[in-house]
C-alpha cells in the first residue's frame, strides 16, 4: 500500500511554532483530502485539520482552529502542517492521511504516513 511520507517534528518550548511536512505520492494527492491526525500515548487517532484537494477550504478540530493552518503545495505533491503558539496538551504523534473526500473520520482516511513525535515543553 503506497504510504506518505512525513518529515518534521521535535522538542519546542511552549507558545512557539513548529511545522510538519508530508509528500503524498502523485496519484493520491491530486484527488484527495489530505489531513492530518495525532494520538497521545497510544490512543485513538484524533483529527487535527485538513485541506481539500485544491487547497481551497481547509478545515480543523476545535481545539487547534485559529492556531494551526493546513496548507498543501500542488507542484512539490506536499501537505503542511503550521502549528502556532503550542502548548504542553499538543504534545503527540501526528500523522498525515489522505481520505476520498473532505472528512473528520479516521476510518474514512485509507492512506498513512509513519508518525512523527512532536513534544512541547512547559
Amino acid at each position: 500500500q503506497e504510504q506518505l511520507v512525513q518529515s518534521g517534528g521535535g522538542l519546542v518550548q511552549a507558545g512557539g511554532s513548529l511545522r510538519l511536512s508530508c509528500r503524498v505520492p502523485e496519484r493520491i494527492f491530486s484527488n484527495h483530502v489530505v489531513g492530518w491526525f495525532r494520538s497521545v500515548s497510544g490512543k485513538e487517532r484524533d483529527f487535527v485539520g485538513a485541506v481539500t484537494w485544491n487547497g481551497l477550504f481547509p478545515f480543523y478540530s476545535d481545539s487547534v482552529k485559529g492556531r494551526f493552518v493546513v496548507s498543501r503545495d500542488n507542484f512539490e505533491n506536499m501537505v503542511y502542517l503550521q502549528m502556532n503558539k503550542l502548548t504542553p496538551g499538543d504534545t503527540a504523534l501526528y500523522f498525515c492521511a489522505a481520505a476520498t473526500w473532505a472528512t473528520q473520520r479516521l476510518d474514512e482516511y485509507l492512506y498513512w504516513s509513519q508518525g512523527t513525535q512532536v513534544t512541547v515543553s512547559s
